[in-house]
């Protein structure tokens, strides 16, 4: 038969009040990465770009008829603006703290785009398979030294042309500024929505 405690607070029931009442007043006065809390003794407004999924709403990007890619695209990104729900504090860009009412841009969230300048993968490849022998690959696609080079040496004698046509098929070889080529469409592409009549 185990023994009773005799009534009345004990000392190990004290001791855990202690500890309970030490750790309340440790989580009270400091953040939840051990930061001190705001002298206001409230929570300090998050920056808007660190909103939860739920507590903000993004644009559709404006999309380009010709690439099907973001209008404003640069660098492999671009940017749609997004609008924090109503009722939601945040600190914008420039850190002033503002309560959004669902109307105001909060922030722009970047988005990944391919960059595209107009140079198609199927006439790359078609020009390289049919006139590659001419250098007319390497002018279409911007290197106009080597698409002059080819053209005088008859494609390296067949075995330029041949590399080339392979290189650019398999995407290794691409425009000379850098963009990718226009035909490419992946999941990751946006698509401008259909109008039915």
């Amino acid at each position: 038969m185990a023994a009773a405690w005799p009534s009345g607070s004990s000392a190990p029931e004290a001791a855990t009040a202690r500890l309970l009442g030490v750790l309340w007043f440790v989580s009270v006065t400091t953040g939840p990465w051990g930061a001190v809390a705001t002298s206001a003794g409230g929570e300090e407004s998050p920056k808007c770009e660190d909103l939860k999924v739920g507590q903000y709403i993004c644009k559709d990007p404006k999309i380009n008829d010709a690439t099907q890619e973001p209008v404003n695209c640069t660098n492999y990104t671009a940017h749609v603006s997004c609008f924090p729900a109503p009722n939601i504090t945040c600190k914008d860009s420039s850190g002033n703290e503002t309560h959004f009412t669902g109307n105001e841009v909060g922030f722009f969230k970047p988005i990944s785009c391919r960059n595209v300048n107009g140079y198609s993968y199927k006439v790359a490849v078609a020009l390289s398979l049919f006139l590659g022998w001419l250098g007319a690959d390497r002018f279409y696609l911007g290197y106009p030294a080597l698409g002059l080079l080819k053209f005088c040496t008859v494609g390296f004698c067949g075995i330029g042309s041949l590399i080339d046509f392979i290189l650019i098929s398999m995407q290794i070889v691409g425009p000379s500024d850098g963009s990718s080529y226009l035909t490419r469409i992946t999941n990751e592409t946006y698509r401008k929505t259909q109008l039915y009549p």
